[in-house]
This record gives C-alpha cells, structure tokens and sequence, in this order.
C-alpha cells in the first residue's frame, strides 16, 4: 500500500469517529439555531459533506469549531434564499414539531423562536455551546461589542416571555 493510500484511509477513518462523535452534538446545536429537527438534519448532513472534502486541512485544527461556523452560515444562506417565499392565506397542515415536549422545554423552544436569527445564534452559542462573548463574535464575525447588545435584547425578550421563572436555561431544552 502506498503512503498516499494510507493516509487516505487514516483521514477517512478519523473523519468517520470525528462523525459519529460529534452528530447528537451538532445536531442539537443546529435544532436549537433552525428550531426544525428535519431541517437540521439536512443542513448538518450537507455541512459534513462539505466537511470530508476539506477534512485533510480541517481535521487537525478545531473540527467543531468549523462545522458549527459552516452550520451558522448554511442556516443563513437557507434563510436568505427562501425569505423571499409567497405567503398565502390558507395554513397547510402540519405535525406540531414539539408535540411531546413538556410545558417548560415548549415555553423555552416558543421564546427561542421568537428571536431575531442572531439573537438567537448568541444564545444558543453562549449557552448551548458554552462559548465566550470574543469567541460567540468569532464564530458570528462580529464584533464582542455586537455580541453583548444582541446578547442584553434577547435575555430581555426572553424575560418578558417566559411564564416559567425556572424555565430560562437552555438546558431545559435538551
């Protein structure tokens, strides 16, 4: 076997257990940013595609880091081209998304949803993630100062919302 074929194979399993260890994760960091599971899935699966592709530069630095950047700015790019969609006046039926989470974790996800896509991309990132304020801002590429405004009108929001005083974590969502 020649060294370029080894190597292939070592990347290849690498990124596979880097997979299988970091989906549940990423999979719930990008549910709580979207707020749609199947949505989610989907974004985080063409995300990894992109991922193996670059996972020889990638995979030796922070992969985390980088796959959660490459799900903040897939959910924008999806945002932004369907934005643009016709709204009518008859609602199409669908199967509540949250049907079986309990009072609390549905209040929170409901609150969550109302916020702004950065609002809510600095909290889920500062709370869910656990990042700093310099690190949320280097993920979002803005600045800390942005961080922390967008930080002080969504806990503010999420305040005025939430019925439940024992309901405000972001673990309640989990």
């Amino acid at each position: 076997m020649t060294k370029e074929v080894a190597d292939q194979a070592s990347s290849n399993t690498s990124y596979a257990s880097f997979v299988a260890e970091a989906w549940p994760r990423h999979l719930q960091f990008a549910t709580l940013l979207i707020g749609d599971r199947q949505r989610a899935e989907d974004l985080l699966q063409e995300c990894l595609v992109k991922l193996y592709v670059r996972w020889r530069t990638v995979g030796h630095g922070d992969p985390h880091a980088y796959l959660r950047r490459m799900l903040i700015n897939g959910n924008i790019s999806w945002w932004r081209r369907f934005r643009r969609e016709t709204l009518t006046a008859d609602l199409p039926d669908r199967i509540d998304p949250h049907a079986g989470l309990d009072g609390a974790r549905q209040d929170l996800r409901d609150a969550l949803m109302t916020l702004s896509r950065q609002q809510r991309a600095v909290i889920v990132l500062g709370y869910y993630v656990d990042l700093t304020e310099r690190q949320v801002a280097a993920e979002l590429g803005c600045s800390v100062r942005a961080v922390k405004s967008q930080h002080s009108r969504a806990m503010t929001k999420l305040r005025d919302l939430m019925p439940h005083p024992r309901a405000t974590t972001l673990e309640a969502v989990k």
